[in-house]
């Protein structure tokens, strides 16, 4: 079972989330928090696999409780949810570690998906999400951004180069490990080299690194 935190300073919304996500078979909401502190503090206390976290909540909103989570319980992937769509929260939440950004109007069904592929180890983001990171990816800046990207990849042998380009497109470990014809424990074994030697807290920022290095995958 994937097990669930929901923080969310409005009551309703919290029972309509429980309610989605307790209707797939494999998913347990273990518990509730109203404000971004009370977060923390349970997901200190509580075995949990996924935090999903609303960005606007009284004492300490989701973006400062997401930074605060991944100092006090680093093995839990976490979910931006709100109404906002903005770039800088988007890119802010990425930036801090968190598994993915997912707005409060998407369908059930993709709030399930969402939920499973953090719980797998993988990045997710809503459509409107991708967009405001194509877009910032497009930006000015991003010329500076991919040169010092490449600088960061060349650390990189070209096995692990290889793995890197492949979280650049979103895949899981298993279905990396498919197309390098690796077993799924050593793509896992290189994810985490990875990470080490580029600096990165998660496969997401690793992927919006590869993205940034114009990384594709050779062959493969």
């Amino acid at each position: 079972m994937i097990r669930v935190l929901v923080a969310d300073d409005e009551p309703l919304i919290r029972a309509g989330i429980r309610m989605i996500l307790t209707s797939a078979d494999d998913i347990d909401v273990v518990a509730e928090a109203g404000d971004g502190r009370e977060a923390v503090e349970t997901a200190r206390g509580t075995a949990v696999d996924v935090a999903l976290l609303d960005i606007q909540m009284p004492v300490m909103d989701g973006l400062a409780a997401l930074t605060e989570l991944r100092r006090a319980a680093p093995d839990v992937r976490v979910l931006i949810l709100t109404t906002f769509g903005e770039r800088d929260n988007v890119l802010r939440a990425l930036g801090h570690g968190g598994a993915g950004f997912l707005l409060k109007d998407s369908a059930p069904d993709e709030l399930i998906h969402a939920v499973r592929a953090a719980a797998a180890g993988n990045a997710y983001l809503s459509p409107a999400a991708t967009r405001h990171v194509v877009d910032a990816l497009a930006s000015p800046g991003a010329t500076t951004r991919a040169d010092a990207a490449r600088q960061r990849v060349d650390r990189l042998s070209a096995r692990e180069r290889d793995v890197l380009a492949l979280l650049g497109e979103g895949l899981s470990n298993a279905d990396a490990g498919r197309r390098l014809h690796m077993s799924e424990a050593t793509v896992k074994t290189y994810v985490s080299r990875i990470l080490t030697k580029l600096g990165c807290e998660n496969r997401v920022q690793a992927a919006l690194l590869a993205r940034d290095a114009g990384m594709h995958p050779d062959g493969v």
